[in-house]
């Protein structure tokens, strides 16, 4: 090497001109970005620290004492969480709204996105499925209580079920009423009242009854007399009540309201050897030939109560009715993602599909539903996520008699910490423990995302 390259090398090195120069230079700048990319990002980190990283580390110390938080208890917090029978109810639903829940709406979002592609008004539809999720939960839950209120003069849900029911099953004319005290009517057990002596033809039998309701007499003729008839048992059932009073007891006085539709029937050993229906003015005749010498009888059909149509929030209901309003709101979620993923999906595909002789529902089941895999998946463990802190819907929802059966971890949580017998310790060990059980589902969603990069 010669003295002038050995010079230039060495000016070179003097003025940092050189490789390990520019190395250093540029290892300056990254470090100086680094530095400002954590200026920009402290105050994001300072936040999640305080609203989410400190929650949970005081949570997870605070499960390891007892309620007052002075006694250290060790992992005891735990163990009586799952002896608690409450809590494990509590459990158990949140089991069944994990699986049928997302599943249930994910299904509905997929069915409603396929078909509205075939309709000219599926825009129109769409908006009408997703307006529920413009409904906040405290106001789903209000709008559902009232849905599923037992009278069916308020809930939408049971006055749609009584009047399936009634037009298939005739309603019992006089619901609640009875004999008056007295009479010659006597019960005979299961709702049925029976004359405590045989009947006679030409001899009429008068029959009357108390605590009609008002509205069951709208439009009700006045009860008239029977009157003999030959080869006749007669008789007559009326409202034996005056309005006003000075009525006579057991007689028919004036106006007195006839009941008209009431069943009558001739017992004999048992068994009814005749029938006959109350006319408008309550009368009524069945054939001597059989009725003669037999005991007449109303029925429970009658008098049976009104059909007040399914306890929706009761015990056994109540968890299954609270999952239809979920899938009510979330439904117009899974449809709308589902749909923007569907518009994705080649049409060639399709097209070929059906060229080659393929039906729809093959068409749907083998290309469509398979194309749609990961959209369905995104959709599904972003439901799952939802449906494990459930809360609002469940505590707003659900009636005191039937929250324990409609319990989940949420309210339990809320329940243990704040409720009347606050044990914070119990409280603090079930929110770790649904925490435990985000992760996982959390986990599988990152680790899709991250394949979803790579591709």
């Amino acid at each position: 090497m010669s003295d002038v390259q050995v010079s230039g090398a060495g000016e070179r090195r003097r003025r940092g001109v050189g490789g390990g120069g520019r190395g250093r230079g540029q290892g300056r700048v990254r470090g100086g970005r680094r530095w400002l990319a954590v200026v920009f990002l402290l105050p994001a980190l300072v936040l999640l620290g305080a609203l989410v990283g400190y929650p949970i580390v005081f949570s997870v110390v605070r499960s390891l004492f007892d309620a007052s938080g002075d006694g250290f208890v060790g992992l005891d917090n735990y163990g009586a969480m799952f002896s608690d029978e409450g809590i494990r109810t509590a459990l158990r639903n949140n089991v069944v709204w994990v699986v049928v829940a997302p599943t249930v709406s994910t299904v509905l979002g997929l069915v409603f996105a396929v078909l509205t592609e075939r309709i000219r008004w599926g825009t129109a539809f769409k908006l009408i499925v997703f307006m529920p999720m413009a409904i906040s939960m405290l106001a789903a839950g209000i709008i559902f209580r009232l849905v599923y209120d037992q009278a069916p003069e308020r809930g939408v849900a049971n006055a749609v079920w009584v009047g399936v029911h009634d037009t298939f099953a005739d309603p019992a004319p006089f619901p609640g009423a009875k004999p008056r005290p007295g009479a010659v009517l006597k019960p005979s057990g299961g709702g049925a009242f029976t004359t405590g002596s045989a009947v006679r033809a030409g001899a009429p039998v008068l029959l009357p009854l108390v605590a009609v309701q008002p509205d069951d007499l709208r439009g009700a003729r006045p009860a008239a007399v029977a009157r003999p008839q030959p080869g006749k048992v007669t008789g007559t059932a009326w409202l034996d009540f005056t309005r006003g009073g000075g009525g006579r007891p057991n007689v028919i006085d004036g106006n007195e309201k006839a009941l008209a539709g009431l069943r009558v029937e001739a017992v004999r050993g048992g068994r009814v050897v005749a029938s006959a229906t109350t006319a408008a003015d309550g009368s009524f005749a069945l054939p001597a030939g059989r009725a003669d010498g037999a005991r007449l009888r109303l029925p429970a059909a009658d008098f049976a109560e009104a059909y007040r149509g399914v306890d929706w929030l009761g015990p056994a209901l109540v968890t299954p009715a609270i999952i239809g309003s979920y899938v009510w709101m979330w439904a117009g979620f899974a449809m709308v993602l589902i749909a923007a993923g569907l518009a994705g999906v080649p049409r060639e595909l399709l097209e070929a599909a059906r060229v080659d002789g393929a039906g729809e529902w093959q068409v749907f089941r083998r290309i469509t539903v398979p194309l749609l895999a990961p959209v369905l998946v995104v959709v599904l463990v972003t439901l799952m996520i939802n449906v494990l802190k459930i809360f609002d819907l469940v505590y707003i929802i659900a009636p005191g008699s039937s929250i324990r059966s409609a319990n989940v971890l949420a309210l339990q949580l809320f329940q243990s910490s704040f409720g009347t017998d606050v044990d914070e310790g119990l409280g603090s060990a079930i929110a770790v423990f649904l925490l435990l059980l985000v992760l996982p589902v959390m986990y599988v969603n990152l680790r899709r995302l991250r394949k979803e990069r790579r591709r």
